[in-house]
């Protein structure tokens, strides 16, 4: 088993006897909005890709072509993430997890929002295409710091035994987030048409985030500082989080990131290469396979609270390891339902996303658990977005090339492959879930 080095003292996520807790409610809303809009501003841009920027942005490729070279484009935000998660990383351990946060969805929200005022390649003509790059990069930075703050707002708040359950929240924002989404390009299909949609419609979810980031706003900068934040003292605030990381907790950097990769696989290839591939070779209408995703969401939402309290109860690593093997599962049968008509799409969607479910809630906690209070912002953010790049980055374009190459059959390999890479990182780690001292060694977070 791999531990880190114990080389520094921390303070615990949750000491007891210290000033009054934020409530629950607001924890809850303060973690899961930013995550909602991580995930709708992430899939409302695939989606779009998969849909409309292909000919819109990149009108001179073949129709192949242009689908690549906008799931590239999607991959560009992935590759950027990391760069965020060591910037806000920094600050979110230097100056503190609120003030850091409110920065997060400033950024964010505004990439998206400009993203759907973009002129098309045919008014504009090269810079269209660049200027969807530099947003979709700007986006992935902003989205970087994210999910380790609203992790830690969760996780450092929490009573003790119930790291997992308040975890959740943060993982709750995908599919209400992704709900959110693909339910708005629905409405927005039936009620316009496809012509319009493709001309113009398709805009609205971009410019509409904005309203989500000023919710998310308010609710964020009338949140307290955590518990675990406000008790360490300023001399042990580390001066170089990412160097601290790299020096003490390498081995907790790898395992953290591997442990994801599988979480990242079954989301986007089950949403934005699915709907792709149901749209152009199982000639799906695009209203249609919207309507199956917006059914199979609601397993991924099932899936998230039960196996929060599971992993509060047995363990993160038996529970994210069993979630792994229904994810390899998953992955090997994608072939035989995928061509089972519309009951096997939605039976691929539902299962694929309910293990995504199942894997993504014991994360909300694992990860921050494996880094102390100092470098805790920059390492879960680390290994959060460090996963992505190998899990999601160029999922729905590797997929896309798989397909191409050996059949969609080939696709569910990499699910199942990404699958045994998450069940062997965490094999490798040792339980997080009784690291809850008051006072700890930097190889015993919490």
């Amino acid at each position: 088993m791999i531990e880190g080095t114990t080389k520094m003292t921390t303070t615990a996520a949750a000491a007891p006897n210290e000033a009054p807790r934020t409530s629950v409610g607001k924890i809850a809303l303060a973690s899961l909005v930013g995550t909602t809009i991580e995930f709708y501003d992430f899939y409302i841009f695939g989606t779009a890709a998969a849909l409309v920027f292909g000919p819109m942005f990149f009108p001179k490729s073949a129709p192949e072509t242009q689908t690549l070279n906008a799931y590239l484009t999607f991959g560009l935000a992935f590759l950027a993430r990391p760069l965020g998660s060591f910037l806000f990383g920094h600050f979110g351990d230097r100056i503190g997890r609120k003030s850091t946060l409110v920065a997060t969805m400033l950024m964010m929200g505004l990439a998206t929002t400009l993203i759907g005022a973009l002129p098309s390649y045919a008014s504009a003509g090269v810079f269209a295409p660049v200027a969807l790059a530099a947003l979709r990069f700007v986006q992935g930075v902003g989205l970087g710091g994210e999910w380790g703050g609203a992790a830690l707002i969760a996780v450092e708040n929490a009573p003790e035994g119930k790291r997992a359950r308040y975890g959740m929240f943060p993982q709750l924002g995908p599919p209400i987030g992704f709900l959110i989404a693909t339910s708005l390009f629905l409405l927005l299909l039936v009620g316009f048409g496809e012509a319009a949609f493709v001309d113009w419609a398709w805009r609205v979810p971009f410019l509409l985030s904005a309203m989500l980031v000023a919710i998310g706003l308010y609710v964020r900068v009338s949140l307290e500082e955590t518990p675990a934040f406000k008790a360490l003292d300023q001399g042990k605030r580390a001066a170089v989080p990412l160097m601290t990381i790299l020096r003490d907790h390498l081995p907790a950097l790898i395992q953290g990131s591997l442990s994801i990769v599988v979480c990242y696989a079954l989301f986007y290839i089950s949403t934005v290469y699915a709907l792709g591939y149901g749209v152009r070779v199982l000639g799906i209408p695009r209203v249609h396979f919207l309507g199956l995703l917006c059914g199979a969401v609601v397993f991924m939402a099932l899936a998230t609270p039960l196996s929060a309290t599971l992993a509060d109860r047995f363990g993160r690593r038996p529970v994210l390891m069993t979630s792994a093997v229904v994810a390899i599962l998953v992955g090997l049968a994608m072939p035989w339902l995928m061509a089972g008509g519309y009951v096997g799409v939605f039976a691929f969607l539902a299962l694929a996303l309910g293990a995504m479910g199942l894997t993504f809630a014991p994360l909300g906690a694992l990860l921050p658990e494996l880094f102390p209070v100092p470098v805790r912002y920059t390492g879960a953010s680390s290994t959060y977005n460090l996963g992505g790049i190998l899990g999601a980055s160029f999922a729905p374009s590797l997929a896309q090339i798989l397909e191409a190459s050996g059949g969609v059959a080939w696709v569910g390999y990499y699910i199942a492959v990404a699958g045994v890479i998450s069940f062997l990182a965490v094999f490798s780690m040792r339980e997080t879930m009784d690291r809850h001292p008051v006072t700890a060694e930097v190889g015993s977070p919490l």
